[in-house]
């Protein structure tokens, strides 16, 4: 639960430029093509490696409820993740509750070839992603509003 409104984590979560701000490893954003509704806006993520390189990946909305739901996933055709990776898929639903609102993250990834062998592991990573993002909405709600955490 995030104790802020849904049109304030949505204002977060929707706009790919605040992605620094709450999504684990993502060192920057560039690129942002925006649509007035949101679907099918496209974006690059600068992710940064455990070993401090920096990775760039493609994304795109796939869909978007105002204050209610937003969705990407990873434009994997022709680039390096191809490989590895079938598809990579985010959703994130909100729903209002009397402190806040109720955040629910859900990511998908279907592996390639021998990959797929990984696959355990990358449920467990996935899941860490995850408590971090959630964590990282939380901080930055916290620090837009200039509240005290300690």
């Amino acid at each position: 639960m995030i104790a802020a409104s849904p049109s304030e984590v949505f204002s977060l979560v929707s706009d790919p430029y605040n992605l620094p701000r709450w999504w684990p490893r993502t060192e920057r954003v560039e690129d942002v093509e925006r649509t007035q509704a949101g679907k099918r806006s496209r974006w690059t993520k600068v992710l940064r490696t455990k070993g401090g390189r920096g990775v760039r990946a493609d994304f795109r909305c796939t869909g978007s409820t105002e204050s209610s739901r937003f969705a990407w996933e990873q434009e994997i055709a022709g680039t390096p993740f191809e490989k590895h990776l079938q598809s990579s898929e985010v959703e994130i639903k909100l729903e209002p509750v009397s402190a806040g609102t109720d955040v629910r993250i859900t990511s998908r990834q279907t592996l390639r070839g021998l990959s797929r062998l990984g696959s355990p592991m990358l449920s467990r990573g996935q899941g860490t992603i995850i408590a971090e993002a959630l964590e990282g909405i939380d901080l930055a709600l916290i620090d837009q509003k200039g509240e005290d955490r300690g």
